[in-house]
């Protein structure tokens, strides 16, 4: 662990990048602070839930608020590929190709709706994903630092959508929903929203280069010996549970230390404690393993459940 790696400016610059969006997201702080995990942790964040609850929002005011470039991508069943990450254009005047970025060059993409579009183009999002780059003819793009998708699809709708594949999946850090805000936080949204939309007042708090200096801290955090076997026996409880057809990769055991890591650093700690885990595992792990029987209308639930009596049952260190 590096000495002073949670100096005072860290904590600071973490506490108001919450603030921040805590701003103009009303009433959602456990959501905020998922979302902030994944940005820190280098990951992305899918949204299930319903339209209007605040999915754009949100990823706007994580952009605003990194002094990022945000684009929101619409899908839809007529979205190509080059739609998404560009292409080669030619050039009259030169006689040459000249490369024109897609709308995945930003710092927050908000992908709307991604089960809307077919399975060729969602998986133009799977280098960009992983990789942080994205390939057009032959050519590699790097893109901007920082990079995060937060994707959203409502649950309750399957006319005209398709399903996500499993390897789509397993590149999101963890999944969430918003949820219906309480009828205080309700009542602010509605003063909140008189004179237009507060998220266009809101002010950059941290830089891209602060973004990166936080997120090279969190691979700091340390992580006990007792951590590392704790994560290894809730992903191995996931593949030996007789209500689970396919259990939890070791990506997302890598997913589940780095979400550790960085919500320990967000909480102020340079170390990451068995809580860490538990409050991250359902998030981190239900949307990348799939129940026996489970029909996909009913499998959110049936997972979460699952998950949750195995973080109950799997000894914690002490």
């Amino acid at each position: 662990m590096a000495t002073g790696l949670l100096t005072l400016e860290l904590r600071e610059v973490v506490e108001a990048l919450e603030r921040n969006v805590n701003q103009v997201v009303l009433g959602k702080p456990d959501v905020v602070r998922l979302c902030v995990v994944a940005l820190l942790a280098g990951e992305h964040v899918l949204l299930e839930d319903v339209p209007g609850v605040g999915k754009t929002l949100l990823g706007k005011a994580l952009a605003r608020s990194v002094d990022g470039v945000f684009c929101r991508i619409q899908f839809t069943p007529d979205l190509l590929p080059s739609d998404i990450v560009g292409s080669n254009l030619y050039q009259a005047k030169t006689g040459e190709f000249v490369f024109r970025p897609g709308p995945i060059f930003a710092n927050v993409v908000l992908a709307d709706e991604i089960n809307r579009t077919p399975p060729r183009t969602q998986s133009a999002l799977l280098e960009a994903m992983s990789d942080r780059q994205v390939s057009v003819d032959g050519q590699t793009y790097s893109l901007p630092r920082p990079f995060l998708v937060i994707a959203t699809q409502n649950p309750y709708e399957y006319e005209g959508t398709y399903a996500l594949p499993e390897s789509q999946m397993d590149r999101f850090l963890l999944r969430t929903r918003i949820g219906y805000p309480g009828r205080d936080d309700e009542r602010r949204v509605l003063d909140s929203h008189r004179q237009g939309e507060p998220v266009d007042q809101l002010a950059p708090v941290l830089g891209s280069d602060q973004v990166q200096a936080v997120a090279a801290a969190v691979r700091q955090v340390a992580v006990d010996r007792a951590i590392d076997d704790y994560i290894l026996d809730i992903v191995a409880a996931t593949r030996d549970s007789a209500d689970i057809q396919v259990g939890a990769s070791t990506r997302a055991a890598l997913g589940l230390y780095r979400a550790s890591q960085a919500l320990a650093l967000v909480e102020g700690r340079e170390y990451v404690v068995p809580d860490d885990v538990k409050r991250l595992t359902v998030p981190v792990l239900a949307h990348r393993v799939i129940a026996k029987g489970g029909l996909y209308g009913t499998q959110r639930d049936v997972v979460e459940a699952i998950i949750e009596r195995l973080i109950a049952i799997v000894p914690a260190p002490s």
